[in-house]
């Protein structure tokens, strides 16, 4: 498998700052063998970032598995922490950052009670409450609530509700470990398929909507003019991107 953090921006053609679910983890068996053999094959000219709503836990085993090539970082937990992969410790210089923006769970559950529509999930870690939400609607008056009360949130997969430190998503946090590392910005690529994708794609970095990407989502995409919607989905949207944007 890929080798773990010792990134040498100097030497990297790209960098895939990819979704897990739908995104890197979507469609076919084939699909996915031809972009991860490619990864593996240039895995010291392609540095690996996993993006994704999962908790570590979750991605650690994931890895461990050997289901996917082993990714250099991991922003987990939809932006709210920040691990390498040689040892699976946070990053501090991004998670000092994150944490002094959490105003805490138990105000954020207090102030959910007000929505009894929302179910909220079990999570393992992040600064973040999670719920289950299954009308649109309600979810964004509870969104607005949220920020209003100095929290962000975001919905997405006509799912997934979560709070999250104010400022705090997966396209700002990316931003943050772009800098602390000195990657160049030009050579990133980022890759979703759901809302909680598009802070990422509102970057201003390359990326791609894979095919499977849910409705909500092409709906911003008429306004962001960095984002190339492939056909392919899953895996195969990434790989044409990559040929897209003519990154390698």
């Amino acid at each position: 498998m890929r080798a773990s953090l010792n990134l040498n921006p100097s030497k990297l053609r790209f960098t895939l700052a990819t979704d897990l679910d739908g995104t890197f983890l979507g469609g076919t068996e084939e699909e996915r063998k031809k972009l991860y053999s490619f990864l593996e094959e240039n895995k010291d000219q392609i540095g690996l970032v996993f993006v994704t709503g999962r908790d570590i836990p979750f991605v650690r085993n994931l890895i461990d598995t050997k289901e996917v090539p082993k990714p250099d970082l991991i922003i987990g937990d939809v932006g709210t922490t920040v691990v390498n992969t040689n040892d699976y410790e946070s990053l501090k210089e991004i998670q000092g950052w994150i944490d002094s923006l959490w105003s805490g769970e138990e105000k954020a559950r207090e102030l959910m009670q007000a929505h009894p529509h929302l179910k909220e999930q079990k999570i393992y870690g992040g600064k973040r409450v999670s719920y289950f939400y299954s009308e649109e609607d309600k979810a964004r008056a509870a969104a607005a609530d949220a920020i209003a009360a100095g929290y962000d949130a975001i919905f997405s997969a006509n799912l997934y509700f979560d709070i999250l430190p104010k400022g705090v998503k997966k396209g700002p946090t990316l931003l943050k470990l772009i800098e602390l590392l000195g990657l160049n910005a030009e050579t990133v690529l980022t890759a979703g398929d759901t809302l909680n994708d598009l802070s990422l794609f509102e970057t201003g970095l390359k990326s791609v909507a894979v095919g499977n990407s849910e409705d909500l989502l092409k709906e911003e995409l008429n306004r962001l003019k960095n984002v190339y919607l492939a056909k392919g989905h899953g895996a195969a949207g990434i790989e044409e991107s990559i040929r897209h944007f003519n990154l390698f």
